[in-house]
C-alpha cells in the first residue's frame, strides 16, 4: 500500500529552476512545497526596487536566447524590454568596447577594416610564435595576439579566478569571440532584454498560489521533509546533501558592494569591466540603465570576485579535472535517492545560463510526464 504523503512534491529552493519546476507542477495538479534558505525567492536573479530603480542585489542578469519557446514562455508572466548588453572595458584610462569588435580593434590599432584588424591579429599570434599550450596565458595569445590578451583579459581573468593566467589551465579559455564588425552586442541570440519591473516580479508570478517556506534549511530538517513528500526536486549543492562525505566541490564566489549615489548618473554606461589588475573589483553596474529608470539618484554595484569559503553563495564551479571527477561519484551515491531529483546550477555542478535553466526545467518536468505548452 503506497504511502499518503502530504505533498507530492517537495521543492528545495525558489530560484528560476525551482520556480518554473513548482508552477509547472502546480498548474498540472500536483500538492506542492516550497522550502528556500534565504528571506526571498528568487535565489540570485532576485531583484530589489529602490529609489524607483529596479536592483540586481546579485549582480546583472540579462536575459538572452535563440529559443522562441522559452522566450514567449518567461512573457508570458511578464513583459520584457528590449536591453542590449554592451559592456565597456577600462584599461588605464581608456575606455575600449566589448565584445571584441571592429570598435575595439579600432581604439587599439587605428585600423578601419576586418581585412587590418586580422592583419594585426595574425601579426601579433606570428610574432609570439607559441607552439606548446602549457597555461591559459599561452591560449589566450595564440588565440588573439599579446596586446588585446594584456589590456583586455589577463588582469580581469586573474581577479576573476585568484591566481595568474600562467597558473590556470588553458580549458578555460577554448577560444575567443572577434567578430570583424561594428557590433557592440554582446549575446548573439535572437531574443535578449530585462524583465519590466525586475525578476522579482517574474519569479512572484510563476510562484502565485503556490505555498512557500522562506528562512528554512532543508538539509536541517532533511529526514522530515523526506517523509512528508513524494519526491524532493533538490537544487542545492550535490556534495552538501550528502554532508561532504566524500568530500567537497569546489567554487568561486563573489563579492557585491551595492552603494547608492546621490547624482542622476555614475557611469556612462550599465556595466564596465576593469580589466586591469587593479582595482580588485571586476566590474560596475549602474542598475537604472537597465530599464531606463527615471530617478535623481542611481545605485551601482561594485563585483569583487573572492574565494569561496563555507556561508558564502557558491556561483562558479570550478569544473576542472578533479572537481568533475568527485561530481561522479556524487552521482552515483544520487542513483541510491530514488525519490529525489537532483539539478539546477549546484545539483548539476554546472553554470547555466538563464535560458539553459529553462531548458532544464522543462527536460526535467518532461521525465515527470509534463509537457510545457
Amino acid at each position: 500500500m503506497e504511502k499518503d504523503y502530504k505533498y507530492d512534491y517537495l521543492i528545495v529552493g525558489s530560484g528560476l529552476y525551482g520556480s518554473i519546476m513548482a508552477h509547472e507542477l502546480f498548474k498540472h495538479g500536483y500538492k506542492v512545497l516550497i522550502i528556500e534558505k534565504r528571506n526571498h525567492v528568487g535565489g540570485n536573479i532576485y531583484t530589489e526596487y529602490r529609489d524607483n530603480i529596479d536592483i540586481h542585489i546579485y549582480g546583472a542578469h540579462i536575459f538572452h536566447t535563440s529559443n522562441e519557446k522559452i522566450w514567449k514562455y518567461v512573457n508570458s508572466f511578464v513583459k520584457f524590454n528590449n536591453f542590449i548588453n554592451s559592456p565597456l572595458a577600462f584599461y588605464k584610462g581608456n575606455y575600449y568596447h566589448m565584445p571584441f569588435n571592429m570598435n575595439t580593434f579600432h581604439e587599439i590599432w587605428g585600423v578601419n577594416t576586418k581585412e587590418e584588424a586580422m592583419a594585426k591579429i595574425e601579426e601579433e599570434k606570428k610574432k609570439e610564435n607559441i607552439k606548446d599550450i602549457k597555461n591559459l596565458e599561452d591560449q589566450a595569445i595564440s588565440l588573439v595576439g599579446r596586446t588585446i590578451y594584456e589590456r583586455l583579459i589577463k588582469g580581469y581573468t586573474e581577479k576573476q579566478w585568484g591566481k595568474k593566467c600562467n597558473e590556470l589551465p588553458s580549458f578555460i579559455i577554448k577560444r575567443l569571440p572577434l567578430r570583424f564588425e561594428y557590433n557592440n552586442n554582446y549575446f548573439n541570440d535572437i531574443y535578449q532584454g530585462i524583465p519590466i519591473g525586475g525578476y522579482t516580479k517574474l519569479i512572484n508570478e510563476l510562484l502565485k498560489n503556490i505555498p512557500i517556506k522562506l528562512n528554512e534549511d532543508f538539509l536541517k530538517n532533511k529526514d522530515y521533509y523526506k517523509k512528508i513528500a513524494k519526491k524532493i526536486i533538490y537544487s542545492g549543492a550535490i556534495d552538501e546533501y550528502f554532508d561532504y562525505k566524500i568530500g567537497k566541490l569546489e567554487y568561486r564566489s563573489l563579492k557585491f558592494d551595492l552603494e547608492k549615489i546621490n547624482k542622476e548618473f555614475y557611469q556612462k554606461n550599465c556595466v564596465i569591466n576593469f580589466t586591469d589588475v587593479t582595482p580588485a573589483y571586476t566590474r560596475i553596474i549602474e542598475h537604472k540603465y537597465f530599464e531606463n529608470d527615471k530617478s535623481p539618484v542611481s545605485w551601482i554595484t561594485k563585483e569583487y570576485p573572492v574565494n569561496y569559503v563555507e556561508g558564502m553563495e557558491k556561483y562558479y564551479p570550478l569544473n576542472d579535472e578533479k572537481n568533475n571527477r568527485l561530481y561522479e561519484k556524487y552521482l552515483e551515491l544520487a542513483k541510491n535517492e530514488s525519490n529525489v531529483i537532483f539539478s539546477g546550477r549546484l545539483g548539476r555542478y554546472k553554470y547555466y545560463d538563464m535560458d539553459d535553466v529553462i531548458e532544464l526545467a522543462f527536460n526535467d518536468l518532461a521525465k515527470e510526464n509534463i509537457d510545457v505548452e
